[in-house]
């Protein structure tokens, strides 16, 4: 098999698996308890938190724990609007992981005001429309730092200046980012960002909420004190674990992904659009991720070339894994592109650090033969 979808997942290291096995097997106690061998479970926790305050730059009590990126996006969201009851608008863009769309549509559906900011054809935002957009009632802005489907990069920091210069809270979904670029929240004034393990090496079900210093917080899951009375529920310490140290692993392999995963990228990259008619690279060409590709096969439709690619033992994707079972076309896409059938004839390719440039050859190779057979 050939893996080229890790923005979807990434396979868990061997040593944070490593890590975990002993809190699935000798230490399975609760945290919570008072006598040590749960107790003693704390510690292990709160090093955890530590590894990942550190991948971001972050203070370790500035660290929520979370089931998923989901949960902390939706958390985070719900924290901004519960902090004043008077504001009630919410501004992100039409190209936002579906965690945070269909829970702002959901909150639309009860009385919230949701502007959804429009990208040009290469995926970026004007800064003049997110000026434009901020109105006495914006509790919160949320706009992602790398866009899961093409790589591209908002301007963070701009937009974190302009929302403090506002006085409006701003939360980031920084999923794709965390692990393969430098990110220093001590230096950016991001109130919230959201991450997720399985992105970055670590287990699925795990992620976390960076929670700025004194940026208004309520808990989006009530139960018991866990969490320093943040978020109840027992924490799962084998995942906790884990996600510490992906989060350690991640910041040692960062460089990799410019070093390394960047050239087999742009390898693809020119090769498909040097040998195979019709293509072109959905995206801006520099403002992006180094692991990340989408481009557009005109005239062919996504599904049915990424059938072939399976066919051939090779992972890639249409957009979002989250929106798998969707039939309709990627709303990434549709939002750059809106005049045309890109939208539903465009695939993601996404390396990880131990994709090899023997893998780049192969699906080279299944690309071309593929888009010959559907185009007769």
């Amino acid at each position: 098999m050939i893996y080229l979808d890790h923005n979807a997942t990434t396979p868990i290291a061997p040593e944070v698996l490593e890590a975990m096995m002993p809190y699935f097997t000798k230490e399975w106690g609760n945290p919570s308890s008072s006598y040590r061998f749960g107790a003693k479970l704390k510690s292990v926790i709160e090093k955890a938190r530590e590894q990942v305050a550190d991948l971001i730059g972050a203070l370790p009590d500035e660290i929520l724990f979370t089931s998923c990126a989901t949960e902390s996006n939706n958390t985070a969201i719900q924290a901004a609007l519960n902090a004043n009851r008077s504001k009630h608008h919410i501004i992100t863009s039409a190209t936002e992981h579906s965690s945070v769309l269909n829970h702002c549509q959901a909150l639309e559906n009860n009385g919230c005001k949701v502007t959804r900011l429009n990208v040009n054809r290469e995926g970026l935002m004007a800064m003049s429309d997110l000026e434009n957009a901020f109105t006495d009632k914006t509790a919160i802005v949320s706009l992602m730092w790398a866009n899961n489907e093409t790589g591209v990069l908002f301007p963070v920091q701009e937009i974190a200046q302009l929302c403090s210069g506002r006085r409006v809270l701003f939360h980031c979904d920084a999923v794709q980012a965390v692990g393969k670029m430098t990110i220093n929240v001590g230096q950016v004034p991001i109130d919230y960002l959201s991450l997720s393990g399985h992105k970055f090496y670590g287990p699925k079900g795990i992620g976390a909420l960076y929670i700025r210093r004194n940026s208004p917080f309520s808990p989006f899951l009530h139960g018991g004190h866990q969490e320093n009375g943040l978020r109840g529920g027992t924490e799962n310490v084998a995942l906790v674990v884990g996600l510490g140290k992906a989060a350690e692993l991640a910041a040692q392999h960062r460089e990799d992904y410019e070093t390394k995963v960047r050239l087999l990228r742009d390898m693809l990259e020119s090769e498909v659009l040097a040998k195979i008619v019709n293509t072109e690279i959905n995206g801006h060409r520099n403002l992006r991720l180094p692991n990340t590709t989408n481009i557009a096969f005109r005239g062919i439709e996504s599904e049915t070339l990424l059938t072939l690619l399976d066919q051939a033992e090779i992972c890639a994707s249409i957009g979002s894994a989250c929106l798998g079972n969707s039939d309709g076309p990627s709303h990434v896409i549709k939002a750059m592109k809106p005049d045309g059938l890109a939208s539903r004839q465009s695939l993601r390719f996404s390396f990880g650090i131990e994709s090899v440039e023997k893998e780049v050859h192969c699906c080279i190779g299944a690309l071309i033969r593929g888009t010959a057979i559907l185009r007769g």
